[in-house]
């Protein structure tokens, strides 16, 4: 797997091993940044970051911070392994071990707020709408942010929310792209 684009382009990252994560393809990865454009600047979370692909490519493409959340431990000790071969300054990222769901309370609680959310959760389980549930009850979305949700395309995102809704959808393969943004 490799960075994209950006300051940090063609290095590679590890990925985990042992874990059983899917990594996202890296034309997948390539297209979510097309969509999005410019993420200079923006504050990054990096929800089921695995190998930290999303956030190190955000960070590589010039946002200003990524925090990445992950439970597993061989997929933190990558997630550090890769920051520090691609020498990311301290400053610019946050590694959290927490589950996607105590991390958002915890985060709200500490006055967070990002412009890009990243939900990249194991497929068949959920996981993808109830983490979006969570991200619409706590206050952690600036009023411009986005929210990039991966997942397959059999798992249906559709809800009732309060403050986000879906702006786009783009399909890859078995892999389904939503964007959700905050609504005003």
């Amino acid at each position: 797997m490799r960075i994209i684009g950006g300051e940090y382009r063609s290095r590679i990252i590890d990925m985990p091993k042992g874990a059983q994560i899917r990594p996202t393809q890296d034309r997948v990865r390539e297209a979510v940044f097309n969509v999005l454009a410019d993420v200079h600047g923006k504050r990054v979370l990096d929800l089921f970051a695995g190998s930290g692909a999303y956030g190190l490519e955000a960070i590589s493409r010039g946002a200003g911070h990524a925090t990445f959340v992950e439970n597993n431990s061989r997929c933190l000790e990558t997630i550090k392994s890769n920051i520090e071969s691609l020498r990311v300054p301290e400053a610019k990222c946050a590694v959290l071990r927490s589950s996607a769901y105590m991390a958002l309370s915890r985060l709200e609680n500490d006055g967070e707020r990002f412009d890009l959310i990243f939900i990249d959760p194991p497929y068949h389980k959920d996981m993808a709408k109830k983490c979006l549930r969570y991200i619409d009850y706590y206050d952690i979305l600036s009023p411009l942010g986005l929210i990039v949700a991966e997942h397959f395309r059999t798992d249906s995102l559709e809800d009732e929310f309060n403050t986000i809704i879906p702006e786009k959808e783009r399909r890859y393969g078995d892999t389904v792209i939503t964007i959700f943004r905050k609504s005003v």
